[in-house]
C-alpha cells in the first residue's frame, strides 16, 4: 500500500515548551536526507514516544537533539532550547550534552566501578568535593531506581551488573549532571520483559523531574509510559498527538495501519 507523504497532522502540546524543533532536517553524505522538515515541540516534564518503522527517522531525529549527528551528517534547521539555537555553529556543544542527557539501546556503562561511572562526566565538569560526588551517586542511583540494589557495593565493576542493572546505571549515569531533558533510544529493546517493566516504572518516576523523550519500537510501552507520539515515516514526522487519541483515534491512515499492526 503507499501513502502520501504530503499529508501530516501534528498536535502540539499547549503551554510553555522545553524544547523545539523548526525545519529540523538531516542529510547523510551531503545528498541522502534521512529527517525532513521536522517541526515537533516537547511539553515540560512529559514523555514523548517516537515510534515508526525501521528507518523512518526516529532515532536520527533523536540523535540529532545534543548534536550527536554532528560528525556523520549535515543537519539543518533549529533546536531551541531556552531561547537558544542549539544547531548553531555558535552554541558550546558539550553544554548542550550537558542539558540534554542521553541512553541509549544497549547498556555501555564503563568498565569501570558503579561509583565511577557515576562519578565521571561530574569530575570531568570540575566537582571535586566529595561529599557533593558521595550525594550525586547516591541521588542519582535512587532516581534510577538502583541503589538499594547497588549500595553495598559501589566500587565493584559495573560490568558485573545484569544487563536490566546497567541500563539503569547509565540511565543514572545521565541524570547526574542534573540534564533538564533526556532521551532515549529503545533503551528495554535488549532486555527481558520485568527488566523493561523497571525501567518503564523509572522513567514515569523521572519525568516528575525531567523532559523524556524515547524512541521505542513496542507500542505497548508507548502507550503504557508517554502522554505524547509522534510517528515517523521514510523521514517525515506524519503525525503527532497525545499518545492516547494517536492510538485510538488516528487522523492518517498510515498512522492507523502501523499501530494497529497492519502497516506494510
Amino acid at each position: 500500500m503507499s501513502y502520501a507523504l504530503d499529508e501530516s497532522y501534528l498536535v502540539e502540546p499547549t503551554g510553555d515548551a522545553a524544547l523545539t524543533t523548526e525545519n529540523l532536517a538531516v542529510y547523510y553524505g551531503g545528498v541522502h536526507q534521512a529527517l525532513f522538515d521536522a517541526n515537533l515541540k516537547f511539553a515540560p516534564h512529559t514523555i514523548t514516544a517516537l515510534i515508526g518503522a525501521s528507518g523512518s527517522g526516529k532515532s536520527t531525529f533523536l540523535r540529532s537533539l545534543n548534536r550527536m549527528n554532528d560528525k556523520l551528517a549535515k543537519v539543518t534547521g533549529k533546536i531551541m532550547y531556552q531561547g537558544v539555537d542549539l544547531n548553531s555553529a555558535a552554541a558550546n556543544v558539550y553544554a548542550v550534552r550537558s542539558q540534554l542527557g542521553m541512553v541509549f539501546q544497549r547498556p555501555n556503562p564503563f568498565a569501570k566501578s558503579i561509583r565511577a561511572n557515576i562519578e565521571f562526566a561530574l569530575k570531568a565538569h570540575g566537582i571535586k568535593d566529595k561529599q557533593h560526588l558521595a550525594a550525586s551517586v547516591e541521588s542519582s542511583l535512587k532516581g534510577a531506581a538502583l541503589w538499594d540494589e547497588v549500595k553495598d557495593v559501589l566500587d565493584d565493576s559495573a560490568m558485573a551488573l545484569s544487563g536490566g542493572q546497567q541500563q539503569r546505571l547509565c540511565i543514572a549515569r545521565a541524570i547526574a549532571m542534573q540534564p533538564e531533558i533526556l532521551l532515549l533510544d529503545e533503551p528495554a529493546s535488549a532486555l527481558d520483559p520485568l527488566s523493561t517493566s523497571k525501567i518503564e516504572e523509572t522513567l514515569v518516576e523521572l519525568a516528575k523531574q525531567f523532559t523524556i523523550i524515547i524512541v521505542t519500537h513496542n507500542m505497548q510501552q508507548a502507550t503504557r509510559i508517554s502522554q505524547y507520539c509522534a510517528f515517523f515515516h521514510l523521514g517525515h514526522v506524519m503525525e503527532y498527538d497525545q499518545t492516547d487519541r494517536l492510538f485510538t483515534q488516528p487522523h492518517l491512515a498510515i498512522t492507523n495501519d502501523y499501530v494497529t499492526g497492519s502497516f506494510g
